[in-house]
């Protein structure tokens, strides 16, 4: 259609991308951010929607070396100190209760290979080296593969990772959702600054209504 948004969301081909939405992240844990804990049950309810609708779900981890090889130069220090964080064979890397269907311990040897693990249905595990999610990952491809144009963000502290996966997802065409209270660390200058480049800030009922309305004409059809 001449004239159409085309940052408009699409949510019959949309997947939900969960960032850093790992227990060591929420409150009393080592890397503990502030909000985190708070977002958890709105990022649980976007996971069951987007389950219920059969659109793909990728969380996107992080799993430091006990050395900090592999992280940021500055978080090294961090994360090679004497407390474990989101280290391999920790439960402190684990996702937050109440994002999977069932249980799951990562498999750290597959995900530090950079090969996603399946978790359910059109669900995976993936683990980004650096703050973006398409950073040295297979996310793009993944998406790609499934169909995706539009996606939902959801996770852990939006200055950092979620922020920039954003902007990686908007450099390459894809059409952006933020869910303002199923994220940590969002800030009114950022809500104003996401919206100059096409991203749309919405709240968890307004996108699980939309996928519920998408279920509603799959049955009627």
């Amino acid at each position: 259609m001449v004239g159409a948004d085309p940052t408009t969301p699409r949510f019959a081909s949309s997947a939900l991308v969960t960032i850093d939405v790992q227990r060591d992240t929420l409150n009393g844990q080592p890397l503990e951010v502030p909000g985190t804990s708070t977002a958890v049950p709105a990022i649980a309810r976007l996971c069951d929607a987007f389950r219920r609708t059969g659109r793909p779900i990728v969380h996107v981890v992080r799993l430091y070396e006990a050395d900090g090889s592999n992280a940021e130069p500055a978080r090294r220090e961090l994360v090679s100190g004497p407390t474990p964080v989101l280290r391999p064979g920790t439960d402190g890397r684990l996702l937050a209760a109440g994002l999977l269907a069932d249980e799951v311990q990562l498999d750290d040897d597959l995900l530090l290979a950079g090969q996603p693990q399946p978790v359910g249905e059109a669900e995976w595990l993936l683990f980004k080296p650096r703050w973006g999610a398409f950073y040295g990952t297979r996310l793009d491809d993944v998406l790609r593969q499934h169909g995706v144009d539009t996606i939902v963000f959801a996770g852990c502290n939006f200055p950092n990772c979620p922020r920039t996966s954003i902007y990686e997802a908007s450099e390459r065409d894809y059409r952006v959702v933020l869910v303002d209270d199923a994220v940590s660390g969002l800030y009114d200058v950022g809500r104003s600054e996401l919206r100059n480049i096409g991203v749309h800030v919405f709240d968890v009922e307004t996108v699980t209504s939309s996928l519920a309305s998408l279920a509603s004409a799959d049955r009627l059809s």
